[in-house]
């Protein structure tokens, strides 16, 4: 009987109980042993070699590339986004006038108080809401997308020209009603 798969060797006597195997010759010093019949036999398991693990490569140098291709092949197309990868997006224009609005506007209403100073501090208090009212309307026509910054800046600029001018009124009244006692009669 002729197996195609396992080469037969002419000078190896074949023993019909045991088959042998190609890849071990069995020589006449040992014994043959003896296997279970060809039905029960269970296919060999391949078994994958032992691979002892790499050591780890060291990083690349502070400046040289991670990785450089294959001697011969074509670098692939330089594209500004991957020129530098440290570059990132452009930044984007600061809408800077309504900003300075909302924070001249914060700053007249907080400092509202100042406007009962008699006089001076109505006067004094004008303005930093009228330069959040002046700011707002500017940053309104140059930086709509803002529309959150501008429109706190008018709004509060609005608010605390409105307490200051209220605050000059009260001490004109107040001065104008004081009695005087006689003098200029």
């Amino acid at each position: 009987m002729s197996d195609p798969i396992t080469p037969q060797n002419p000078e190896t006597p074949r023993n019909a109980a045991t088959p042998q195997n190609a890849a071990t010759p069995q020589n006449a010093e040992t014994p043959a042993v003896p296997q279970a019949p060809e039905a029960a036999q269970v296919p060999p398991v391949p078994v994958a070699p032992v691979v002892a693990p790499a050591a780890p490569t060291p990083p690349p140098a502070y400046g040289t590339p991670a990785t450089l291709p294959p001697a011969g092949a074509t670098p692939p197309p330089a594209y500004a986004a991957s020129a530098n990868p440290y570059a990132g997006t452009p930044a984007k224009k600061q809408p800077l006038l309504s900003i300075f609005a909302m924070i001249a506007g914060l700053i007249g209403l907080v400092g509202s108080p100042v406007a009962f100073i008699p006089l001076l501090g109505g006067f004094l208090g004008l303005f930093f809401p009228a330069a959040a009212v002046v700011l707002g309307y500017l940053g309104r026509k140059k930086e709509p997308q803002a529309r959150g910054f501008w429109l706190t800046g008018i709004i509060t600029g609005f608010v605390a020209i409105a307490l200051m001018i209220l605050s000059i009124v009260l001490w004109a009244i107040i001065f104008a009603s004081v009695r005087t006692n006689g003098y200029y009669n």
